[in-house]
């Protein structure tokens, strides 16, 4: 699925600067992604982990705080009061775009944010945080000694962090160093997952320890084995987020039951107008209208799958006959369009061109032709059909 901009604004107006990344086949439920210290939207880590989960049908908002990347703002003057301010703008703008956070995530810093953003975000049913730290003071460590000294008498100063210049405020260590996150934590009341690595020379795993003994249960610890803090490895990025999604799925809204013997459903996923999840066959994906109809262009239209469908049906008889008369065909590609006629009766129009490859002569690739022309689905649209019910379930 396509990465959609969500911007949002935060409780001192400033326009913060989103990614939404739209979850694919059924969707299952939305979250919100916290990087970490410094990162951004586009950090490799949170960029892989909310691709997976929206594979996994969970969309994702991952944006930059306040200061930070494409947002508005001076980070020097931020706090880690203003971070957690902002992920409860944009929980807010979530829910009032109809898609409100069922799953609060943050990496290293980001996870201390959500832990303490999540008194303020109503609609999160769970939370997972990736190498966060119990005590968010233990931050200041990150900084050289020299600029930390310097903001001891200065409102700002310019910093190294972990070998980065940035300027960071007095507000912002102050911050840092009068809150208790194990209040906070033993609050939280919403099953919580940690992840960790044992390896982890940022944030050490004893801030897992402490996070998971101030949490009361639910809770659960997951090792995260060979990956470090930034989990830069494309790998370790993807196998936190299927940690979480299958975590997560108890925590989910249900989805809705399956019709008994259906050859096929579709039902709004309430993205956009016309957006539909369809399943068939084993298989998941969507159908939409374009843009200009008042669509998002996320999938083939109906009449798109109805001609895929007299494309297949056309290909596999053809595949059929030649493998059946030993035929050396290679390879079969059917197109099909469809157009309205209204000088005619019926007004429907489809026109199918068929390139098959191999080695044939005339005779069998006439034979070939008039096979296309039989295919059950080719029948079917040319005889016509009816509807034995259409039926309406009672109100639930």
């Amino acid at each position: 699925m396509p990465t959609r901009p969500f911007d949002f604004r935060n409780r001192e107006g400033r326009r913060l600067s989103g990614s939404l990344e739209m979850p694919e086949g059924v969707q299952r439920g939305w979250a919100l992604f916290a990087h970490c210290f410094t990162c951004g939207k586009k950090n490799l880590a949170a960029v892989r982990i909310a691709r997976t989960l929206a594979s996994a049908g969970i969309g994702v908002l991952r944006f930059d705080f306040t200061g930070l990347g494409e947002s508005e703002g001076d980070f020097a003057d931020s706090s880690f009061s203003m971070n957690v301010g902002d992920l409860v703008s944009a929980a807010h703008a979530m829910q009032a775009a109809g898609m409100p956070p069922d799953i609060l995530i943050g990496h290293s810093l980001g996870g201390a944010a959500i832990l303490a953003a999540k008194g303020d975000i109503a609609s999160a049913r769970a939370v997972a945080t990736i190498a966060a730290p119990f005590d968010v003071a233990h931050l200041l460590h990150l900084l050289d000694p020299e600029g930390l000294a310097r903001l001891e008498t200065q409102a700002q100063s310019l910093v190294q962090v972990v070998g980065r210049p940035l300027t960071v405020g007095k507000k912002f260590v102050d911050d840092l160093r009068g809150l208790d996150q194990g209040v906070r934590i033993a609050a939280l009341r919403r099953p919580l997952l940690l992840l960790h690595s044992p390896r982890d020379q940022t944030v050490d795993i004893e801030n897992a320890t402490h996070i998971f003994l101030a949490a009361r249960h639910p809770k659960s610890f997951v090792s995260l084995d060979e990956a470090d803090h930034l989990l830069s490895s494309r790998n370790d990025a993807e196998h936190a987020a299927k940690l979480i999604a299958a975590w997560a799925s108890r925590y989910l809204p249900e989805s809705s039951p399956e019709p008994a013997h259906a050859d096929a459903v579709a039902e709004e996923t309430r993205l956009g107008k016309f957006q539909l999840t369809l399943r068939a066959g084993g298989a998941l994906w969507l159908a939409d209208e374009p843009e200009p109809a008042g669509g998002l262009g996320s999938g083939p239209t109906p009449y798109n799958l109805l001609a895929s469908a007299l494309a297949a049906c056309t290909t596999m008889t053809l595949r059929h006959h030649a493998d059946s008369k030993g035929w050396a065909v290679t390879r079969i590609r059917t197109a099909v369009n469809h157009r309205k006629d209204r000088q005619h009766s019926p007004a429907d129009v489809f026109s199918c061109q068929i390139s098959i490859e191999g080695s044939l002569d005339d005779m069998q690739r006439g034979q070939l032709l008039e096979v296309a022309q039989r295919c059950p689905v080719h029948r079917t649209l040319e005889l016509g059909a009816w509807f034995e019910s259409v039926t309406l379930e009672p109100s639930t």
